[in-house]
C-alpha cells in the first residue's frame, strides 16, 4: 500500500525483523542467545557504514570530519561489549541444554566482524573459507582485506603532510597483516611531541586508540564470559575456545599508537 501513511513499523521493518528469530530447541535461554548475536551484527553493520565514511573522509583528507564518525564507532563498541553481561545471564546447565543444537556454527565465521577488523588493518584471508556458502559475504570480505585500511588512509595523509612515513609502508601490499615500522612510530613520535603543530594528526590518532581500546576490551570481556559459561572447553566452530580468544588480546590495529607512548 504505497499510498498507506508512514508507521513506525512500516519505517522499521518490523515484522521482517521479529521474524528472523528462529530458536532451533525448545530451550527458554536459546531465544536470548539469537537475539544477542543478532543485535551485534546489525551494530556491526553500523559499524562498517561509520568506517566506510571515515575512510572516504581521511582519504579527502578531511580529518577533522571522520572525527564524528570514529567517536560514533567507539560508541557502539561500548555497548556491544556491555551486552556480553545481559548473555552472562545464561548459566553453563542453561547453554548446555542447546549447545548441540548450533553444530559448526560460531561468532569466530562473523564476515562482519572480520570485515570491521580488516578495514582497521588485521587482514587474515584465512576467514574468506568461512563465506564461501555466501557469495555477496565473499565478496564484500575479500574486498575489504584488499583495500588499504583505515590505518593505511591515515599513514598516506601523515605522507602528503610532509610527515617522514617510510616508502615501503606507504607501497607496501595492504591486503598483507601489517607489521610494525619503527619509521612510522618515529612519525607517530613527531605529532605527540608537537600536538599544536599537528592537531588534527593528534587528534585522528586518539580517535583510532579508542577503537583499538574498545576492541580490546571487548575481546577481554567475551573471553572472560566464555570462560564463565563453557570453560574451558573447545569452541563450537572447532577453535580452543577461549584459549584462543586469549590469543586475540594480543592483537593491535594501530601497533606504534602503542609503543610511542614508552618513548614519548
Amino acid at each position: 500500500m504505497t499510498d498507506a501513511p508512514m508507521t513506525y513499523a512500516r519505517y522499521l521493518g518490523l515484522d521482517r525483523l521479529l521474524s528472523a528469530q528462529h530458536p532451533v530447541s525448545d530451550q527458554h535461554d536459546e531465544m536470548l542467545f539469537v537475539v544477542i548475536h543478532q543485535t551485534k551484527e546489525l551494530w556491526l553493520k553500523q559499524i562498517l557504514h561509520e568506517v566506510a565514511l571515515s575512510q572516504t573522509l581521511v582519504r579527502a583528507g578531511d580529518l577533522a570530519a571522520s572525527y564524528k564518525s570514529l567517536a560514533r564507532v567507539s560508541r557502539i563498541q561500548a555497548v556491544m561489549t556491555q551486552s556480553w553481561d545481559i548473555l552472562a545471564t545464561m548459566t553453563p546447565a542453561d547453554y548446555l541444554r542447546f549447545r548441540a543444537v548450533l553444530g559448526t556454527s560460531s561468532g569466530f565465521q562473523s564476515d562482519q566482524f572480520r570485515r570491521f577488523e580488516a578495514m582497521l588493518g588485521l587482514k587474515d584471508a584465512r576467514f574468506l573459507k568461512f563465506q564461501e556458502d555466501r557469495p555477496e559475504a565473499h565478496a564484500a570480505l575479500r574486498a575489504a582485506i584488499e583495500a588499504p585500511s583505515l590505518y593505511d588512509d591515515a599513514l598516506h595523509q601523515m605522507a602528503k603532510a610532509g610527515l617522514p612515513i617510510p616508502a615501503e609502508v606507504l607501497e607496501r601490499d595492504v591486503s598483507r597483516p601489517y607489521q610494525p615500522s619503527p619509521g612510522v612510530e618515529a612519525a607517530w613520535l613527531e605529532v605527540y611531541r608537537d600536538t599544536e603543530r599537528w592537531w588534527t594528526f593528534y587528534q585522528l590518532a586518539e580517535k583510532l586508540v579508542d577503537l583499538d581500546d574498545a576492541l580490546l576490551t571487548w575481546r577481554h570481556k567475551h573471553v572472560v564470559t566464555i570462560e564463565r559459561i563453557i570453560g574451558r572447553r573447545p569452541g563450537t566452530g572447532g577453535t580452543e575456545g577461549a584459549a584462543y580468544l586469549m590469543t586475540t588480546l594480543e592483537k593491535r590495529c594501530f601497533p606504534e599508537l602503542w609503543s610511542l607512548r614508552t618513548k614519548l
